[in-house]
C-alpha cells in the first residue's frame, strides 16, 4: 500500500474511533444510518458503492472517493465499470470533477498494481452500528 493510502486508512479509522467515542447520539445514529445505507438490500453492496462514488465525485468529496474506490473494487467491481461509473459522475458533475477523477484514477491504480488492499481498515461503515 502507498504510504499516501496507508495514511488516509490509519486517519479515517482513528479519527471515526475518535468521534465515535463522544457522548453524542446524533453523530453515532448519522454513523450507524451511514452503515445501515451500504448493507446489501433491494441493491447489492457493490452497486450502492459505485452510487456512493458518483456522489463523491460529484460533490467533489476526495477522501470519500478514496474510500468508495477502495470499497468498489473490495466488492468486485471491474476496470471497465469503474470507467462507467466514473463517466457518469463526469456528466454529472462537469468538468470541475476532473481533479477528482484524476486522483480516483491514481488511487485505482495503485490497487490494481499489486499494492497490499487493505480496505477493510479504511472502512467508515466497518463497525458503526451503534445507536
Amino acid at each position: 500500500m502507498s504510504d499516501k493510502l496507508a495514511e488516509f486508512t490509519a486517519f479515517r479509522q482513528r479519527m471515526n474511533e475518535r468521534i465515535l467515542a463522544e457522548d453524542n447520539q446524533v453523530v453515532r445514529r448519522f454513523f450507524a444510518l451511514d452503515t445501515q445505507t451500504y448493507k446489501a438490500g433491494a441493491l447489492d453492496v457493490k452497486t450502492k458503492e459505485m452510487l456512493g462514488l458518483v456522489a463523491s465525485l460529484v460533490l467533489r468529496c476526495d477522501d470519500c472517493i478514496s474510500y468508495h474506490v477502495a470499497q468498489c473494487k473490495e466488492a468486485g467491481v471491474e476496470r471497465d465499470a469503474f470507467f462507467e461509473v466514473f463517466s457518469v459522475g463526469l456528466v454529472v458533475g462537469g468538468s470541475i470533477v476532473i481533479p477528482h477523477l484524476r486522483r480516483a484514477v491514481d488511487l485505482l491504480d495503485q490497487l490494481e498494481s499489486g499494492a497490499r488492499n487493505d480496505t477493510a481498515a479504511c472502512a467508515d461503515h466497518a463497525g458503526i452500528d451503534q445507536i
